[in-house]
Parts: structure tokens; sequence; C-alpha cells
């Protein structure tokens, strides 16, 4: 055998065996959905689950990526006199910081990082690192693009769009996280005829570049449909379903941009749900195939922040309905909501937890609000039931929370916090 092919074997079936014992290498988890194929303790101690380590982390709305026996986030810090954006590798045992590398200087909109009572954005960080490998990657708020071992932290390769591809940057920068399909690392940010681009993950060449659209905050989405393997993109336009191996043109689905949109589409076998907050609402489209042609057809469209809007909390998909945080602006007090994905219907909401984020674990939904609190929720769409509940973070939390090897690890934009949720512990009680 090739010995280049038998290594790039042996490093992928390294990865995958990695990832199958529970590491959460993207923002939207193992399966690019928001969901772990974990079991977790559903008995919580009164005093919440067992800190395993907790550290301080300054500002920002950077989430963990854990795999390769470390945790990666993005963080604020002062150096050389000035804040920068700085990856920092913690042990996934422990909390110690391996390494911490720099990004480049960032000041945001100034605002500041207490508890729901500041509703202002803040200086730091919105993307999270991906981890693949033996690599972590990172975008930051002005665009750079960059590869790191994710052992040593040594920089491996990085791409400036904004000076190499004419990028064009947006309010509030970049919040998108890099999403890594096959051999590709997909980013959006480019400029004319070079808006999306995608990367040779392993020596940062240029695979390929397309379009003429405008980034927003939103993470793309890897999905299947009809049996080919798609990336969609939800940028200014609207949705863009592209061939991840190519850049081709897949289908599109025209929707309307104002402020910002944030939250990633949700893809339910042949439908995909997108929604946006200032008054744009949600809508989804279902998705249909005629030889070689792909076509997206409305299903339905609310308008408004009532019912369905998603601000930048991208809701979890289990058994045919979608369960987030959909609210706009409701800080401290929106609730989280079980929506019909079929239709759209509201099935039950419940108030009491912000702007926060939602991850599926084990049949149930942990969502972690914007005050701190850490909340576990049957998936079911009959009622709201709470399974259990924790304060758990000081600070504010707009960090999707993930969970790797049975705990759960957390962020707000004072602290870093792990938590034990291993399904044996309840039953060692």
């Amino acid at each position: 055998m090739n010995p280049r092919l038998f290594a790039s074997l042996t490093l992928t079936a390294a990865f995958a065996s990695a990832a199958l014992a529970g590491d959460w290498p993207f923002v939207r988890g193992p399966r690019g959905d928001g969901s772990s194929p974990e079991k977790i303790s559903k008995k919580w101690p009164d005093q919440g689950p067992k800190v395993l380590w907790k550290v301080n982390s300054d500002r920002g709305f950077s989430s963990f990526a854990v795999g390769g026996g470390q945790a990666f986030t993005l963080e604020w810090r002062e150096v050389d006199g000035a804040g920068q954006e700085v990856l920092v590798a913690r042990n996934a045992d422990t909390g110690k910081e391996s390494w911490a590398k720099p990004l480049g200087v960032v000041k945001l909109d100034g605002g500041g990082d207490a508890g729901t009572g500041d509703n202002k954005g803040g200086d730091g960080p919105r993307s999270s690192p991906t981890f693949d490998g033996d690599r972590v990657y990172v975008t930051s708020a002005k665009l750079v693009l960059a590869c790191f071992s994710a052992r040593t932290g040594e920089e491996l390769w990085r791409h400036d769009l904004i000076k190499e591809f004419a990028g064009r940057n947006i309010q509030w920068q970049n919040a998108a996280s890099p999403l890594i399909e096959g051999s590709r690392v997909l980013v959006a940010g480019g400029g004319a005829g070079q808006s999306l681009l995608a990367f040779n993950k392993t020596d940062g060449a240029v695979a390929w570049k397309a379009f003429d659209e405008t980034m927003t905050h939103a993470t793309p989405t890897a999905a299947t449909l009809h049996g080919q393997r798609q990336v969609i993109f939800f940028v200014k336009s609207g949705l863009l379903a592209v061939d991840p191996d190519n850049g081709k043109e897949l289908w599109r689905y025209a929707f309307p941009f104002r402020i910002s949109t944030a939250a990633s589409p949700v893809v339910a076998g042949d439908i995909v749900y997108c929604s946006a907050g200032y008054g744009v609402g949600a809508g989804a489209v279902k998705v249909t195939k005629n030889g070689g042609q792909f076509a997206a057809t409305e299903i339905y469209r609310f308008q408004g922040d009532k019912p369905l809007a998603n601000h930048w909390s991208t809701p979890v998909l289990h058994e045919g309905h979608l369960y987030g945080m959909f609210q706009f602006k409701e800080y401290g007090s929106g609730p989280v909501k079980c929506v019909e994905v079929a239709t759209g219907k509201v099935k039950w909401e419940q108030p009491g937890f912000g702007p926060g984020h939602v991850v599926l674990v084990d049949g149930h939904v942990l969502a972690l609000g914007d005050a701190g609190q850490l909340v576990l929720i049957k998936a079911t769409p009959d009622k709201y039931q709470e399974v259990a509940r924790a304060d758990v973070l000081d600070g504010k939390c707009w960090t999707t929370p993930v969970v790797s090897g049975g705990r759960v690890y957390a962020r707000s934009t004072k602290e870093a916090v792990c938590l034990d949720l291993a399904a044996q512990s309840a039953s060692a009680k």
C-alpha cells in the first residue's frame, strides 16, 4: 500500500475512533447537528453536577471543541499591550492550560460582560474552534483562517481572507466557525467571485472559490439530501447549498436579511429550517431532486419575532420536532420552545432562559440559559418536562454547552467549567 495512503487511512481511523469515544470536534457537535450520541446522568445531586474544574476565561462567546484529550476555545486576553483573540488549549481532565496562541487584535462593540442585566455584546471572540485529527482550525473575528497543531500549538498555515481574497467583514465581525467536510475546510467571507471558499485542510491550498455573496454570522451546515452531500450556507441573500467538492450550486432559498443572521440552518430529512431575529422570523423549505436538478419549495414562512425567531441560538431536531431558544432580545426571560418542524406549529414553550444555547443528548435537551443555569429537559412534544437544573456559571452565557466523554464543558464571559455527567455516576450511587 502507498505509505501516504496508509498514513492518511490510519489518521482517519484514529479520528473516527476518537469521535466515537466522545469528542465534540465542532461547535455543532460530532454529527454537525447539535446532538451527541452519548448517554448522561439524569439524576443530579441537589448541589448540581460535580465540578471537575473551573477556571477564569475572559470575554467573548466562543464555545469549546474537545478532542485528543484537550479542550479548545477562543478567549480575549491582553497581549503585547493590546486586546487580542487567543486560541487556548486546556487539558480536558484538569483544565490546566497546555498552550495559547494569539490570533490578532480585536475590538468589537465595547459592551460589557456582566450577567443578563447587561445586554451588549462585549469585546472578544464570537466563533469557536474546530478540531480534526491532530489539528485545530479557527476563524478570527477579522476573518483570519488559521490551522494549528493540536498537540503543540504550532501554526501550520493561515489565510487572511480580507487581504488575500478581498474579504468583506460584517457588523460585529465574524462569528461563524470553520466547517470541515472531507478533505476541505469551508468558510464564507471573501469578495466578489470568491465569497465562499474551500481550502485543503492539510496544507491550506485553495480547493475552490465561488459566488458573490455577503456572509452572515451563521456557521454553515453539512448534510446529505437525496443522496447528495452538500453544505448549506446562510448568506445575506438566504440559503445557498453547494457541493463541498467543487463549489457547484445545488439550490437556493431567498430569505430576507436585516441587521444580523446568526443561527445555522437545520436539516430534517428533506426539510431545511432557517430563522433570524430583528423582525425577520422563520421559514422552511422542502428540497426535491428531479434528475440531477435540485429545487427548494417554501412550505411555511412566519414574519416577525413571534412565534418563531432564533436570534443566534440554533435549535436541535428530535423525532420531527425542533427544540431551542426561540426568542429575540428577551434577555433573562426568553423561552425554550418545542416546534413541529414540518408545520412550524409551537407545541409548548417555557420562559426563563434568555438567548442561550441548547444541545441534544440521550433523548434530552441540555439548555444553558444566559444567566448560567444548566437545565435538562425531556425531548418530547407532549409538554415541558424539566428533569434537572443547576446554576453552573457566573457571567453572561451566550455560548453552546458541549458534551464529551460524559462531561459538559461550558463557558461564560467570565469563566469556564467542566462538569461530570457520566451515566455511570448515577448508577454508582
